[in-house]
């Protein structure tokens, strides 16, 4: 995938969603009894990657609700996350803007979620640099956030563990299977394969130097914030990746997608000018920026996971953008 191909891909993406009329008729009769109304309208998402349902309902007594419903029929893995979201709602401080989860009911197939609706609009992309802005500004304010206490997070070298070992994956790979990644990546991936003993050496020191005790989101990207225009709020949404890690992860993690959607600047520039940055060594940065590097390339070759065909392509954009941060860190 060339710069030209990158700078091609649609700046958001997103999984196969189902509308309200989709839904099994028992699914919609138990979403409006949760709500305690019935439901006159639906908006639906149109970012992120979660497939299933995903929409802002209107209720008969005028109130709005936004919500989730999966099951594995969509894909296999959504009604995990859909677990771990309920889950990271009660872990939440009340200084973290995020939409209250109002209600929830898991009957071992369906898993439906009920949250606030908030009123705000996604970045405009390519970012605009007050909506960046902001956006960073209120990531400075949740690597000061930790969970609440008793809360059931994972720490982040635990849920990442299996996750980052993809340029171990890549060394241990057959010849056609390198080219395949280095093909999805482009030139960074070429480079990539150049570098390959580095890359495994950086990405052992991943999980060490992503640990820490802050709130971590560890899923932010544009269709993951929303801004409320007329206060300067950003509300940060879905949540099922939160664990509890290195403060400055959320920032780092974020800033290969702000590059691939254009508009807003050099990661390194933006990293270094944020309070979230500060303390952090080039090699703990390049350490973990590796980490997910190897983890978006490997994931790029394997087949799409059911109801979300283009995040193979995504990631391999997001591989390309990560691993031209780490060639200005080495």
């Amino acid at each position: 995938m060339s710069a030209d191909d990158v700078m091609a891909l649609p700046l958001a993406f997103g999984g196969q969603r189902l509308d309200w009329r989709d839904l099994p008729r028992a699914v919609r009769e138990r979403i409006e009894t949760l709500a305690g109304a019935r439901v006159t309208a639906e908006m639906s998402a149109t970012s992120g990657f979660s497939p299933g349902f995903c929409a802002v309902l209107e209720l008969t007594d005028g109130r709005a609700v936004f919500v989730k419903a999966v099951s594995s029929d969509q894909n296999p893995h959504s009604p995990q996350l859909a677990r771990a979201e309920i889950r990271a709602a009660s872990a939440l401080p009340p200084q973290v803007l995020a939409p209250a989860l109002r209600w929830w009911d898991d009957d071992g197939h369906w898993v439906l979620l009920g949250f606030d609706a908030v009123h705000g609009r996604s970045p405009e992309l390519p970012w605009r640099a007050d909506d960046l802005a902001l956006v960073l500004s209120a990531l400075d304010e949740l690597a000061r956030c930790t969970p609440v206490a008793g809360h059931g997070l994972p720490r982040i070298e635990e849920q990442l563990r299996d996750d980052f070992t993809g340029w171990r994956s890549v060394q241990e790979a057959s010849p056609e299977q390198r080219e395949l990644v280095a093909t999805l990546v482009d030139e960074p991936g070429r480079w990539a394969l150049e570098h390959l003993d580095d890359l495994v050496r950086w990405e052992r020191d991943s999980l060490r130097v992503v640990a820490g005790d802050a709130l971590v989101h560890g899923d932010l990207r544009a269709d993951n914030v929303m801004i409320e225009e007329g206060h300067d709020r950003v509300w940060l949404i879905d949540w099922p990746h939160a664990s509890v890690g290195a403060p400055w992860v959320d920032l780092a993690f974020m800033l290969p997608s702000v590059a691939l959607q254009g508009g807003a600047g050099d990661p390194a520039w933006l990293f270094s000018r944020s309070e979230a940055s500060r303390g952090v060594s080039p090699a703990d940065l390049r350490a973990a920026l590796t980490g997910l590097a190897g983890y978006f390339a490997w994931s790029a070759g394997q087949p799409a996971p059911p109801g979300i065909p283009n995040l193979r392509a995504f990631q391999a954009a997001q591989a390309g953008a990560t691993l031209r941060w780490i060639r200005e860190l080495t």
